[in-house]
């Protein structure tokens, strides 16, 4: 443990470690936090939540999940495909199906158990079937700026997980550069071999940079290789991009049918964490014969499957972005007002959607902007500082009122004036 002792106390010298809060009570917006260090109270306006339509306190919402408890309890103690598995769970997936236009859905806790599941089951399928063999190999192309649930599953796509050795053929990972189609499309026709099984795994909105995958582009090209497969992550898009917030699909006015008719195989991994007031996450597809793979998958059968109370808050959530797409529409209201009042004010936010991330010159440390936004205004917001182009990140929601929205670039204004020598603050708007 010495070099683990050694890399902590240098990694807190160099100031990389986060600044960590504890919340002790929502109302809207308003949250109240202490400083885990120093025990220091805040009531500040949030805009670093990711529960993007208001629901986590929705009273329909809270009130299913407490009636969920007194029917099944707190746990369902199992795994789904031994005994833990409840019509609460066949509720949800078909849901999930009908919103997501695929007939074919499977439950996880989480995206990072979902994409590891999906690595199993496609390029590993399940158990030794007597009499079958695949000898094809797959080939697995992916966004540089993929989610880490993406990555760390592609990491370990070689070899099954919970087994020690793969005896499957082997998988082929090869990145491209950030929805660049061009190198897309190149990458796919320099990599793939004639008995390959393709799969491209993307962000639908990338989650540090608030953009958007260019899914009817990715569909022509891979139109190419028939059969191939496309994986969208819209962990982001879910309840926030779409005309009734049901994802990028929508957002480009088509259906994955629409894929489908044009030999590519479309699968959506949607989670509960954003848009669904609760946790937990699934993979829907057309091919019903996907769906028994990912229920035997190691990251499912040996896992507890998702309980009962989260399961009815993300139900009744789907429900209500369904019955009240209003909801969505004052989400993307508010994305395109506080995107707005940023750039009146000299900010530079990347992307599109309501995740903002809002560049900082590189000599502006964002945990320093952040702290002063939190200590004299009363407002939190990520910084992130661990990546090449420091950022803040903020997230609009759809219960962000106007005057909330103008208190905040008021305040990165006045932090802004405190934190950025003079000779900078014109980098900024360059």
């Amino acid at each position: 443990m010495q070099v683990v002792k050694e890399y902590v106390q240098r990694w807190y010298e160099s100031g990389l470690d986060p600044d960590e809060y504890i919340c002790h009570a929502k109302n809207g917006n308003m949250v109240d936090i202490e400083e885990t260090e120093t025990g220091k109270r805040h009531n500040v306006l949030t805009f670093c939540t990711n529960d993007v339509l208001g629901l986590v306190q929705d009273k329909a919402v809270q009130q299913a999940a407490i009636d969920a408890i007194l029917q099944y309890g707190t746990s369902n103690s199992s795994t789904s495909v031994l005994s833990g598995r409840i019509d609460l769970h066949r509720q949800l997936e078909n849901e999930v199906s009908e919103f997501k236009h695929l007939p074919h859905t499977q439950l996880f806790l989480n995206a990072w158990m979902a994409m590891q599941a999906l690595m199993d089951a496609f390029c590993h399928l399940a158990i030794p079937v007597p009499g079958f063999q695949n000898t094809r190999e797959t080939l697995i192309l992916t966004d540089v700026l993929n989610h880490g649930c993406i990555v760390s599953a592609l990491a370990n796509a070689g070899t099954r997980s919970g087994k020690m050795f793969g005896h499957s053929p082997r998988v082929r990972v090869k990145a491209y550069r950030h929805c660049d189609m061009q190198d897309f499309a190149r990458k796919l026709k320099r990599y793939a071999q004639p008995d390959d099984r393709i799969m491209v795994i993307s962000d639908a909105v990338f989650s540090m940079d608030g953009d958007l995958a260019p899914l009817p582009e990715m569909i022509d090209i891979m139109s190419n290789y028939p059969g191939s497969v496309l994986v969208m992550d819209e962990a982001h898009a879910s309840g926030a991009i779409g005309p009734t917030g049901r994802g990028i699909y929508e957002y480009f006015g088509i259906t994955p049918q629409y894929a489908i008719e044009r030999g590519v195989v479309p699968l959506i991994m949607t989670t509960f964490s954003k848009f669904g007031a609760s946790v937990g996450a699934a993979i829907s597809t057309h091919v019903a014969e996907l769906k028994p793979l990912l229920n035997v998958s190691p990251t499912s059968i040996g896992t507890c499957s998702l309980s009962a109370p989260l399961t009815a808050a993300a139900l009744t959530a789907i429900r209500t972005v369904r019955q009240k797409p209003e909801l969505v529409q004052k989400l993307q209201e508010n994305t395109r007002y506080l995107r707005d009042r940023l750039a009146e004010n000299g900010f530079v936010a990347i992307g599109e959607t309501n995740v903002i991330p809002v560049m900082l010159p590189s000599e502006v440390n964002p945990k320093v902007f952040a702290r002063v936004l939190l200590n004299d205004y009363k407002l939190w917001v990520s910084p992130i500082w661990f990546i090449a182009k420091p950022r803040l990140r903020i997230t609009a929601n759809a219960v962000h009122t106007k005057e909330e929205m103008d208190r905040l670039v008021e305040g990165m204004v006045a932090a802004r004036e405190a934190t950025y020598k003079p000779a900078l603050v014109s980098t900024i708007s360059a």
